[in-house]
């Protein structure tokens, strides 16, 4: 199984800044101790500097994430707030029909309602779905 850990990089910031990623390394660890033999993505490991990327790079990198989103069995969104690289992502998993899972405090948000096939507040809740099964019922 090929997970995509998804969510916010730059949301809404008007600098040239990137929101706190420490929450790749707790879905990261979630996600890994529930498939230990899953192929885990977070596209900011390998790109920790892309805030700097000029715009060839910026849009090949891009284009390879959406490429993934496509493809890969899960996508795993982290959304506390908009975050329009996510959404590209999300719909992109959502249109090829892989299963989105997302976590986030929108739950009436259209994008999320419309893409996502389950909807977690945070990410306690998302542990507990995971735990309990749920997601590995929705991945069939």
């Amino acid at each position: 199984m090929r997970i995509f850990l998804a969510g916010i990089m730059q949301g809404s910031h008007v600098a040239a800044l990137v929101h706190d990623q420490a929450y790749r390394g707790s879905l990261r660890d979630l996600v890994q101790a529930h498939w230990p033999t899953a192929e885990v993505y977070d596209p900011f490991t390998n790109h920790s500097t892309s805030i700097g990327y000029d715009m060839r790079r910026a849009r090949q990198v891009f284009l390879d994430h959406v490429e993934m989103c496509r493809v890969f069995d899960l996508l795993v969104a982290y959304v506390p707030e908009a975050s329009m690289g996510t959404a590209i992502e999300m719909w992109e998993a959502h249109r090829h029909s892989r299963v989105v899972v997302t976590i986030t405090p929108l739950v009436h948000n259209w994008v999320v309602q419309l893409t996502s096939q389950a909807v977690y507040r945070d990410v306690d809740s998302f542990a507990h779905a995971l735990a309990a099964g749920d997601i590995d019922r929705l991945l069939g």
